[in-house]
């Protein structure tokens, strides 16, 4: 994927952070998809913690008994 000039930005981060990034992607692989892999990470946890919360905190009836 390319992307423009028009639609980058610049996120100040420490060196040491932007090092840690660094080591998470492969070869050839851009910040900008380092960081979507870690949001759709982040998104897929958040489901699945929302999911268990459900699982553990609400009553569920059998589809019989409805």
């Amino acid at each position: 994927m390319i992307i423009s000039m028009s639609e980058t930005t610049t996120i100040p981060i420490k060196k040491t952070t932007r090092d840690d990034l660094k080591k998470l992607g492969r070869k050839g692989e851009t910040y900008d998809t380092i960081l979507r892999k870690l949001i759709m990470l982040a998104e897929k946890e958040g489901f699945f913690r929302e999911h268990k919360r459900i699982l553990e905190e609400e009553e569920f009836f059998p589809l019989d008994e409805i």
